[in-house]
């Protein structure tokens, strides 16, 4: 049996709600800005919720060219400029390297959403006879999920193994846990990876107001409406954006004297083989694929310092990831840091494990640990130490970030300090 090789983080891209560079993004963690306003991308009157977490002055020209910006989805857009962000921040010199041991991993939850439903939209308008000849060539690939990962291969030449996640919420940590284990495998050297979403249209927003998963309560205060763990929270609000990380195989990094900001050693899947959208009442996905990401890392529960939570801010999804994390972590779950950085970005969805990677890549790096903003009335069922409202100074040794998808899709990814 081969050894597996050891994998670590050299580069980060992040496109979001709170920032569109991993320095204002990471300010606004740490300062507690959250990027929940009233929603300005349509007209929100006519929905019961009228918040959302949108992208603000994204501008994709200083990445792409106008004709790749045209044929690209909102999300595909997102995702390359995220990954030409990380890739540059790893200082990797392509023209140096074996593209074909250079490899893609980046999913979207939803995928091209816009596309669809502008094509529709002019489709409907031209009526049937004149609409199916209006159909653009592009709809199809402009909207399919695996885009992301075919244009950022595409537009940077990278020829190692190309694929994409589609799990719902838990897509980003999915896409960076594959990324890993191609890595360990000795199939790639570096792996760009991570998860987009651009899913804030009238159908896809429409979708989640249908399903009353949204946050009604806070439309007059969009800041306050994201409240993880919080007692008087009642839904999660929807963001976008895109989280893209760079793995590279240990020894080829060190070789060319990267930047490291941490080891990812722990990768934990389960199914919760119980309900399309509501998670095991008692935990158990969550459960298993925590333990088997700390048993896969080497890493004991006492040994961890950090919890990324996913952290929604509805009702079920946080009393039960609580649970979860005090079956697994015992005594020590009362000694852990456990915050969501969903209280200040909002839910991003399939982006959402990409960029909470990053919160944590960067949270080992700083020494701080973000905070959960609007955390102010104690859930009896939520009591454990979510680093209410002020970021903490800590030395973190080792985090955890979880990601639970609609579906019963569960991933969890543990990353060290890198020694």
């Amino acid at each position: 049996m081969l050894k597996k090789r050891r994998v670590v983080v050299t580069g980060l891209g992040v496109v979001s709600p709170v920032g569109n560079d991993i320095e204002t993004f990471w300010k606004s963690l740490i300062e507690g800005k959250s990027g929940v306003r009233r929603l300005t991308c349509f007209d929100p009157t006519h929905f019961t919720c009228k918040i959302g977490a949108e992208v603000k002055d994204f501008d994709p020209a200083p990445y792409l060219s106008a004709k790749e910006i045209k044929r690209m989805d909102r999300f595909v857009q997102f995702a390359v400029v995220s990954a030409k962000m990380a890739l540059s921040d790893s200082r990797l010199e392509l023209d140096r390297e074996d593209r074909t041991k250079i490899g893609v991993m980046v999913g979207s939850g939803i995928g091209g959403l816009h596309t669809v439903e502008a094509e529709h939209r002019q489709y409907i308008a031209l009526g049937n006879e004149k609409g199916p000849d209006r159909i653009s060539p592009f709809l199809i690939p402009m909207l399919i999920v695996n885009m992301a990962s075919g244009q950022i291969s595409i537009t940077l030449g990278l020829k190692g193994p190309n694929s994409a996640v589609a799990t719902a919420c838990a897509t980003g940590n999915h896409a960076i846990g594959d990324a890993f284990r191609i890595i360990q495998r000795g199939e790639a050297d570096v792996m760009v990876c991570g998860g987009s979403e651009a899913a804030m249209t009238h159908m896809g927003f429409g979708g989640f107001c249908a399903l009353k998963a949204l946050s009604t309560a806070y439309n007059d205060c969009p800041e306050k409406a994201s409240r993880p763990f919080d007692k008087n929270r009642d839904g999660f609000v929807m963001g976008e954006g895109a989280g893209v990380i760079v793995l590279e195989e240990m020894e080829h990094a060190v070789k060319r004297n990267a930047p490291i900001y941490c080891e990812l050693v722990g990768y934990g899947m389960s199914g919760d083989a119980y309900h399309m959208t509501a998670p095991d009442p008692e935990g158990d996905g969550g459960i298993r694929c925590m333990a088997a990401s700390l048993k896969d890392g080497g890493v004991k529960p006492e040994e961890v310092d950090y919890i990324n939570a996913h952290g929604t801010s509805t009702l079920y999804n946080d009393r039960i990831e609580t649970l979860a994390i005090k079956k697994v972590f015992g005594s020590h779950a009362r000694k852990l840091a456990v915050s969501s950085t969903k209280s200040v970005t909002g839910h991003l969805l399939g982006a959402a494990g990409g960029v909470e990677m990053i919160a944590c890549a960067l949270a080992i790096k700083h020494g701080i640990i973000p905070p959960t903003i609007n955390y102010e009335t104690p859930d009896p069922d939520c009591d454990l130490d979510y680093v209410p409202n002020k970021p903490r100074s800590a030395k973190i040794n080792v985090a955890v970030s979880n990601a639970l998808g609609f579906g019963g899709h569960n991933a969890t990814l543990v990353v060290k300090r890198f020694s």
